[in-house]
Order: C-alpha cells, then structure tokens, then sequence
C-alpha cells in the first residue's frame, strides 16, 4: 500500500478521501486542510498541523492536492522536492511558466505526477481517441465539445472558484480544462485561440460561461463551451472527411449511474450505436497513478500534453480578457 496524504478537503477533497479510503492501492497516512484546523482527526484519519508537517513525514510516499488552484505550483513543487509522488486536481496551474517547474520539478526529483483528467478515461473517448488515431474517420475537419453542469451555481460568490484571480475563464478551470485535454490528446499541439466568456446569471466575477474557437498545427479547428448554470450536459463530436462521431455522456465521475451513448455515421449506411455505463474513472486515473510509482506502468499523459493544456489555459484567459486571438 501507498501511504499518501490529502491536500484540501472541500467536496473534491472529501470524495477523494472516500476513495482512497477504499483503495486497494493506496492507505490514506494523513489530511491537511486549513479548514481542519485544530482537529486531530477527522473519521480516524490523523490530520497534519500544517503543510511542512505533512511534507516532514518520511512514511507518506505520495500526496494528493485538491487544494485551490492558485496554490497548486507551491504545494507541488514542495512535495516534489520532499521526495513525494504527486497528484493534482485539474488545472495543473494557472500560467504555463508554473506547469513548466511543476512538471520539471517532479522530472528532476524522479516522482510520478499525475493531474486529475479523469474524463480521458472514459470508455466512450478511449473509443473516440482510437477512432481518430486509427484514421477510421477519415482526415479530421473539426470538433465540437460541451461539457456544462450546475453543480457549483449555490456557491456564494465570495468562494475562490467564482473569483477571476482563482478560477479565470469561467467555468474553464472546472469543466472547459477537461474538454482541451481532450484535444491535445487526439489532435496535438493548439496553434491559436480565440475566447469569449460572459456572465448571464450567478454575478460571478470570472463569468459563468466560456465559449473557445481554437486552430491546431494539424490544420484543423475545433470548438468548445462550458457553461456553469445550466443541467447537466456533455457533448463530444468529432468530423472527419469518412465519418463523424458524437458521444452525449450524461454521467458524472462522483456519482455512479448513467450512461455514455455514442453514434458514428457514414454516408449511405446506417448510423451505429453504442452504450457505456458509468465507471469510475476517478478511481482508474488513482490506480494508474499508483501503477506509475510501483513502476508497473508509466503514467498515460505526457509532460507535453501536462504543460500544453495549461499553455492553451492561459491563452483562452489572455483571449477572454483581451478580445484578441493569441497565437501560442
């Protein structure tokens, strides 16, 4: 078993404890979390008095961050360099000179750093990656994906994840960040960005919808949007010259049931479908974490992909505030 400690412990932080609580890879050694404070224990779980205690702990192997964005590159860069494994709630960081030293640090340091895109496990994209990489669909013209949930619209507005300065780019960091790891992960490289965001209902400073257009180096296109007070909605749709798919998800990763439906269409034949019910991929992105450290398979996302997808975070914030395209 892998002793690993809890950074944060809001409502991510309190579901990933329950997981690792279940794991059969990992033993959860300690939590620290502000919130915690003066408590020492919370459910038989010893709590650390601060973040050096934590990090001082020579048994715990790996640390788990659900902490707020903004301080993701400190916190990181510290266990690193303590001798920990790191996993990190999406988004990596918030500017890609901070992703760099999170991802050098955890390189130079030889430890494993995982982030939480657990969506990339999802058997209906696994199935849309192979598609693309097997040239099924034929050259690929354009994507479309929508990834839209209400889930956090109760916040009060004073919460970090409806500031600017914490959570830019509306639902972005939440949601949208997901939908641009999907596309380094099948398209590659982002060559331009162009954003708008919007506040329509909840008064948040950082918006509460973002709608991106984005160019990559391949030659193809792509559109996303993330919208933080509407029900539930996912949508992934892939166009090539052949065929397209499109995958509608109405699941979630902390809530078990649903399904993913996904279509693939060709000229004059009929449309096919397929069916993937829920699973949890929050738990198989922590088991390839752990495969990782025991050595028994690297991690499935690059250093490239790590920094690339907050390179192209930071150019959708720049698009947004500015009104301008930003080549990367």
């Amino acid at each position: 078993m892998i002793k690993t400690a809890l950074v944060g412990y809001g409502w991510w932080g309190q579901h990933m404890a329950r997981l690792l609580r279940d794991s059969r890879f990992f033993e959860l050694s300690g939590i620290y979390a502000p919130e915690l404070a003066g408590e020492s224990e919370i459910d038989g779980i010893p709590i650390y008095s601060s973040m050096q205690a934590l990090l001082n702990d020579g048994e715990t192997a790996a640390v788990i961050l659900t902490s707020p964005n903004l301080l993701h590159e400190e916190q990181a860069v510290a266990a690193a360099e303590a001798g920990k494994h790191v996993f990190c709630e999406k988004p990596l960081s918030l500017t890609a000179a901070s992703a760099g030293r999170i991802v050098a640090t955890c390189a130079n340091a030889g430890r494993v750093l995982a982030v939480g895109h657990e969506r990339r496990f999802e058997p209906a994209m696994q199935r849309v990656a192979e598609l693309v990489r097997s040239q099924s669909l034929g050259t690929i013209m354009h994507a479309e994906a929508a990834f839209s949930h209400d889930k956090l619209a109760t916040l009060d507005q004073e919460n970090w994840r409806a500031k600017k300065a914490t959570a830019p780019a509306a639902g972005m960091t939440g949601m949208g960040i997901h939908l641009t790891d999907f596309f380094i992960w099948m398209f590659g490289p982002v060559k331009t960005v162009q954003a708008l965001t919007a506040d329509r209902t909840l008064g948040w400073e950082t918006g509460d919808l973002v709608t991106v257009q984005l160019q990559f180096e391949a030659g193809m296109t792509a559109t996303l949007s993330a919208i933080l007070n509407t029900p539930h909605f996912i949508r992934y749709h892939v166009f090539g010259s052949d065929k397209w798919v499109e995958v509608r998800n109405d699941t979630h990763p902390d809530t078990p049931g649903g399904e993913a439906h996904l279509c693939l269409s060709e000229s004059g034949r009929e449309m096919q479908f397929e069916h993937y019910p829920w699973t949890d991929t929050v738990s198989d992105n922590l088991n390839s974490f752990a495969k990782a450290i025991t050595g028994e398979a690297p991690y499935p996302f690059s250093d490239f992909e790590l920094r690339h997808n907050i390179e192209v975070l930071e150019a959708i914030i720049q698009s947004a505030d500015t009104g301008e395209t930003v080549r990367l």
